[in-house]
């Protein structure tokens, strides 16, 4: 596989992450529209729902950094210094894929308390 392709792979895997969230918002909505018995279960589903949308919108950033990275080691001639390599990652939008010790870990720490963007 090209690297090219696997960019081309990558977006689409962010443009598919993106489109499972619209039933999610739709049930955002009906949920905020229950009667207050239930209120306590509400709260606690928007919660839940609102860090999976927290979550997507990572995974879509991360699907985007790493295409634009590959999309650029792809434009690197095969003699390019690991340093050029070591540069593109550093320049990348999220801390987990830009500095190397946070690299894979962010599914293991906490994300405190969950706000709707």
């Amino acid at each position: 596989m090209s690297l090219q392709k696997l960019a081309r792979e990558l977006d689409e895997t962010a443009r598919q992450t993106a489109g499972m969230v619209e039933g999610i918002s739709e049930a955002l909505e009906i949920l905020s529209e229950v009667a207050a018995d239930r209120q306590a279960d509400v709260r606690m589903a928007v919660q839940m729902i609102v860090t999976a949308l927290q979550g997507q919108d990572r995974i879509e950033q991360r699907c985007h950094n790493m295409a634009l990275a590959v999309r650029q080691f792809a434009l690197l001639p095969p003699t390019a210094p690991d340093s050029i390599y070591d540069e593109i990652w550093s320049n990348l939008t999220l801390d987990e894929l830009r500095v190397p010790a946070l690299s894979g870990i962010a599914a293991h720490s906490s994300h405190g308390e969950a706000e709707l963007f």
